[in-house]
């Protein structure tokens, strides 16, 4: 994706979206085309680390066992022990926890109580301790740098429909910055699709209360403005080609008609 076509996007939204009493996202929205979501291999479901954070800071909470837990509550934002599982038998409990925080990290021998205890919210919501984001820690993991690590990644995936939509910044942030966390995500996406950028359909930008606007459509609309003009000369020169025939066939029967005339006199 190109830069530039971002940062002239950004430029766009932020002209022509109203001005809010808060600091607005902005958000990229990538439409997909060409892939079954029913097929798990035609899914995508990633973390992705960005250049910069995303102008807002990630709360993470940790479930651990005796080992870490004095570590975990000095590096991270709320810390769940294995001694307080049982305080969560409560749906409402667990989905107040799952709201309340962005990613979980789980001591890797504790994983299993987790799964039981808290799986069928986390799960469905997206948010279990994830392996693939380094969320699933030894426990003599270093959680500080884990937590600085997870302030810049992002997970992107998609859910019942051909859509990716996440935040990339805010709107206080430097141009540069989100357009180079936007492109970061841009091309994780089109290498976790089957035929990647064949299966990119559209995208677009959007503050949070502002209407998207398409990255690069400028140069689409003078694309297709350029096909229309090219369309609307080709009958005037098909009428000319036509035409040019008819008006030989003229200047030649004028000329017989002359000859004529010069052998009768």
């Amino acid at each position: 994706m190109d830069k530039k076509q971002i940062l002239d996007t950004l430029k766009k939204i932020k002209e022509t979206s109203p001005k809010r009493n808060f600091k607005q996202s902005v958000d990229l929205i990538i439409n997909l085309k060409g892939i079954d979501l029913k097929k798990p291999e035609q899914q995508v479901n990633l973390f992705v680390p960005l250049p910069h954070d995303r102008g807002r800071k990630s709360k993470i909470c940790v479930f651990v066992g005796p080992e870490l837990l004095s570590h975990a509550k000095e590096a991270c934002d709320g810390v769940v022990s294995i001694d307080d599982f049982n305080k969560y038998g409560d749906k409402k409990k667990i989905k107040k926890l799952a709201n309340d925080y962005d990613f979980f990290i789980s001591q890797i021998n504790v994983m299993p109580q987790v799964a039981a205890t808290f799986g069928r919210v986390l799960g469905p919501k997206g948010k279990m301790p994830n392996p693939k984001a380094g969320c699933v820690v030894p426990p003599n993991a270093n959680l500080k740098m884990l937590y600085d690590g997870l302030q810049k990644n992002i997970k992107v995936a998609t859910k019942n429909d051909p859509i990716i939509q996440c935040s990339a910044g805010k709107e206080d942030m430097k141009d540069d910055e989100i357009a180079e966390n936007i492109a970061s995500i841009y091309n994780a996406v089109i290498h976790a699709l089957p035929n990647e950028a064949n299966n990119i359909k559209s995208a677009f930008l959007k503050l949070t209360m502002g209407k998207a606007v398409e990255i690069g459509g400028a140069e689409k609309e003078e694309k297709t403005a350029k096909k229309k003009s090219a369309k609307q000369k080709l009958p005037e020169k098909a009428e000319k080609i036509q035409s040019e025939p008819k008006q030989n066939e003229k200047t030649a029967k004028r000329k017989q008609s002359g000859k004529k005339q010069t052998k009768e006199k």
